[in-house]
């Protein structure tokens, strides 16, 4: 047993000092004085005790561009569980000839590897009568999520109709379909007019998806899911008219719902400017400072529901090594495309700097209370995505997936705090006041004070049912 003594308990909803009693990888109890004689004792006074991080949206040892995003299965999860997340969902690609032998081939990829808990999303991005009568057999293997695309024409996009009769099917066995927003054909008209005009450079990957597209397509996607009498969840939300949108279609009482990330709320286009612009390069590309700042508000406001990362990260200069774990790593990266924007790999990293960087620029900057901050980046997600109560929550028979949090901390972040698998932090030089430190995965110390504690293969797959529309 572990009793965790005298913290502040912040929850989606309250703010309490209580104890907190850990037996065996579930919390017992929560309440003023317990009394636990043969308990292990934390002293937390001062401190501040959330649930675990749930991540919606993350990309480990993804194939892109010739290369593969860093961060693996193993890397990947234990720079999120630093950064106070412990449980994350990744995205199957539908690269093989069935979906089953899609997850099954990323169940390999992640077999002995995880570090803290995880699920899978299911890409859609072939439909034919043999999938669609797949579909509903990802529920036996824990995946109730699909997304599908509206971009990458040719490679992941599929038709409106097509998107159409997914959702149904999605309405139809208790699923969830989830939407990357951007229009796909004037993306190409402009990037093949971009490249003819000798215009390469990383900015123009922005300039090449212009954000009208993006609202266009939050819209479109919420009448296909009106039609289809099914619930929607737009990923990476990055423009103040797509925003808009959304909220326009749930004033209309639809059940669409909508997800935004960190580098659309720090980060603009300006940074794609700048003479190190490719680290910056996403798909969806950053936006303006009025982009931020209706995505702050919809944040607040509650017409955005989740913050996840689309942590999908690659080596800024993939011809020099790093030292990762006592061994030089190096993995081709953003310099595949110095002559080419249209060939730098899309993404960035993202899922350790998440929780940190929004409670100082978040809470402590008054733009969400606590109670916001956990509920955008955990008790939301684990409610949408099936996860709920086992995760993102601290109740009586949740899973002990706790961060103690040390208010007063102040740390200069960068690389020495991250510990993605890669060679650039986005935040470097940022101050942090608040940190991390202790985090517990299932009852199990894995982080203490900048300590590694956990290992391989100790994260668990997540069977996933039907979860909340909020």
């Amino acid at each position: 047993m572990l009793l965790i003594k005298s913290p502040t308990l912040i929850t989606a909803s309250d703010t309490f000092k209580a104890d907190i009693l850990i037996e065996g990888e579930k919390i017992a109890m929560i309440g003023k004085k317990i009394n636990a004689p043969d308990a292990q004792v934390i002293n937390a006074s001062g401190k501040l005790v959330f649930p675990g991080g749930v991540d919606p949206h993350t990309h480990f040892d993804l194939p892109m561009f010739g290369t593969v995003s860093s961060d693996d299965h193993y890397t990947g999860h234990k720079a999120a569980a630093f950064g106070g997340t412990t449980t994350v969902i990744d995205f199957v690609p539908q690269d093989e000839a069935t979906l089953e032998a899609s997850v099954a081939a990323w169940h390999a990829k992640a077999e002995g590897k995880a570090a803290i808990d995880f699920g899978f999303h299911m890409n859609v991005t072939r439909l034919t009568a043999g999938v669609e009568a797949e579909i509903p057999r990802l529920l036996d293997w824990g995946i109730s999520t699909l997304k599908v695309f509206m971009a990458y024409n040719g490679r992941l996009r599929l038709q409106d109709g097509e998107i159409f009769q997914v959702l149904r099917i999605a309405k139809e066995n208790g699923m969830l379909t989830m939407l990357h927003a951007e229009n796909g054909d004037v993306i190409d008209v402009l990037v093949a007019e971009a490249l003819a005009t000798g215009h390469t450079q990383p900015v123009w990957h922005a300039r090449t998806r212009p954000g009208w597209g993006a609202v266009e397509a939050v819209l479109r996607g919420c009448a296909l899911a009106a039609q289809a009498e099914a619930p929607l969840y737009v990923v990476h939300m990055n423009t103040a008219g797509g925003v808009d949108q959304l909220a326009y279609a749930r004033d209309r009482g639809l059940p669409v719902m909508g997800e935004t990330c960190p580098q659309y709320l720090f980060f603009t286009e300006a940074h794609l400017a700048r003479e190190d612009g490719a680290k910056w390069v996403a798909s969806p590309p950053l936006r303006m400072v009025t982009d931020q700042q209706r995505l702050w508000r919809g944040l607040a406001d509650g017409v955005l529901q989740t913050i996840g990362t689309d942590h999908c990260p690659f080596f800024f200069d993939g011809s020099t090594p790093i030292e990762y774990e006592g061994q030089q790593i190096a993995i081709p990266g953003k310099e595949l495309g110095a002559h080419d924007f249209t060939k730098i790999p899309n993404g960035l990293p993202m899922v350790g700097d998440r929780l940190p960087v929004l409670w100082t620029f978040g809470v402590l900057a008054g733009r969400l209370t606590p109670n916001q901050f956990v509920a955008l980046t955990s008790t939301n997600p684990a409610k949408i995505f099936g996860l709920y109560p086992r995760k993102g929550a601290l109740l009586p028979g949740s899973d002990a997936d706790l961060v103690i949090w040390d208010p007063e901390k102040v740390v200069e972040y960068g690389l020495a705090y991250a510990h993605h698998r890669t060679d650039y932090n986005l935040f470097e030089g940022w101050e942090l006041t608040g940190f991390p430190e202790k985090v517990f995965l299932r009852g199990q110390l894995i982080v203490d004070q900048g300590r590694w504690l956990g290992k391989a293969g100790a994260g668990r797959f997540l069977e996933r049912g039907t979860g909340e529309i909020l």
